[in-house]
């Protein structure tokens, strides 16, 4: 898109062809775009910015698992702090009044523009939101402690700086243990908790890590609930297609 059409002519032509379109890519400003000019609904299955479909799927789960409401849940985000899994789950946590906490890097921390927009929806809701490096006090009294892989769509390039920098954020027994909870393990997928994939191993060849951002042991364990999330990103998309297409295809 925009290299022999521009991005609001291909907008137009979907929007005649289809009733939503979910865009799945790279820059923020072609899903806000692709709205704005194609005349159907719009939704973004994932931007460098943002994965707003990923944190229903997420907070459904944390719903099924701890059976309270997400006011009485504290959500520990330990790892890249800045990506798009870990913006989405400041803004929905802080939307729904969920307490959430991000243990990460100083250089890997969250934008700052976008940590005061959500301290505000937070203060509104009644949650707040806590960034620090240490991953221990993030996590204390978590409900949830959540990760996600060390390098992105398009920065595997930076496998080496990342390794150096996260390496300390590991989600481990001992910092699940910590919470002074029954906390549940989240996790997007996919996850580099074993040698079973041809990334790992390179990995592994390269930089001798059998785990990256979750050890095995706590990916297999009876805490870890990421294939009931999986599940339901189907779920829930499904409930965000019928929300935002009922008024025009009649549900």
């Amino acid at each position: 898109m925009g290299k022999k059409e521009s991005l609001e002519d291909t907008a137009k032509v979907l929007g005649r062809m289809y009733d939503g379109i979910e865009y799945r890519g790279f820059a923020h400003s072609v899903v806000d775009d692709l709205a704005k000019f194609s005349g159907v609904p719009v939704w973004n299955g994932l931007t460098d910015d943002d994965h707003p479909t990923q944190v229903l799927a997420d907070f459904l789960t944390a719903y099924e698992h701890l059976g309270k409401d997400f006011s009485e849940m504290k959500l520990a985000y330990v790892g890249d702090g800045r990506n798009n899994v870990a913006n989405a789950l400041m803004i929905g946590a802080a939307k729904v009044g969920m307490n959430y906490a991000v243990a990460t890097p100083s250089s890997l921390n969250p934008a700052a523009e976008l940590v005061d927009e959500c301290r505000k929806w937070a203060t509104e809701n009644g949650s707040e939101i806590l960034i620090t490096a240490d991953p221990f006090e993030a996590v204390k009294g978590a409900d949830i402690i959540y990760t996600d892989i060390w390098c992105s769509m398009g920065e595997e390039d930076k496998i080496a700086e990342r390794i150096e920098l996260l390496k300390p954020y590991q989600v481990t027994k001992q910092l699940l243990e910590s919470t002074g909870k029954n906390t549940i393990f989240e996790h997007c997928l996919p996850s580099f908790h074993d040698l079973n994939t041809s990334t790992a191993q390179m990995v592994y060849e390269k930089f001798g890590l059998k785990e990256m951002e979750v050890t095995d042991e706590v990916f297999r364990s009876p805490a870890s609930v990421v294939f009931d999330e999986a599940e339901n990103r189907m779920h829930t998309i499904k409930a965000v297609m019928v929300a935002t297409l009922s008024d025009t295809l009649k549900f």
